[in-house]
């Protein structure tokens, strides 16, 4: 039986690639979580529920299909598994921990989307002037189909996550 994976010393999430609300502090590119030390929390006992204790790095779950060379500080990306539906499919979605995924890391993801029939979203930093964006590039890939829906999702501002 395999050991269980444990986060540290990742941060990847705690460091904003992964956008969320920490106690009303937007954690964004750029801005990290105000507890991040960049080696863990520092109130880790004391973490909000949500979004730190229910965040589910799909490297981290139980039996989960990454390799150990896709943990997120070592591959740049982290992989949120059925993060959404389209059309009864799961969706995952993977977002890059610097500009963008590095080619390995994101062919792996690409072969494991086409094997089990389930469509990707996967985004790219943008940077301007030197600083990371809050908004970023997001790329469909699955069915034809699937990758207009996710245009037309994206025009119309709609979240995906």
């Amino acid at each position: 039986m395999k050991p269980a994976r444990t986060c540290q010393p990742c941060t990847g999430c705690c460091d904003g690639w992964v956008q969320m609300m920490i106690e009303g502090v937007a954690v964004y590119p750029g801005h990290p979580c105000p507890h991040s030390t960049g080696r863990g929390c520092d109130d880790y006992e004391h973490r909000p529920v949500d979004p730190c204790v229910t965040f589910n790095c799909g490297w981290i779950l139980e039996g989960s299909p990454l390799p150990d060379w896709m943990k997120p500080n070592q591959a740049r990306v982290i992989v949120l598994f059925s993060k959404l539906q389209w059309r009864g499919l799961p969706v995952d979605l993977a977002v890059p921990t610097g500009k963008r995924i590095p080619p390995r890391a994101l062919n792996w993801l690409k072969r494991f989307a086409e094997d089990r029939m389930r469509p990707l979203i996967y985004t790219e930093q943008i940077v301007k002037d030197g600083a990371f964006q809050k908004q970023q590039l997001l790329h469909a890939f699955g069915p034809p189909a699937f990758q207009a829906e996710a245009a037309r999702w994206q025009e119309q501002g709609i979240d995906l996550w």
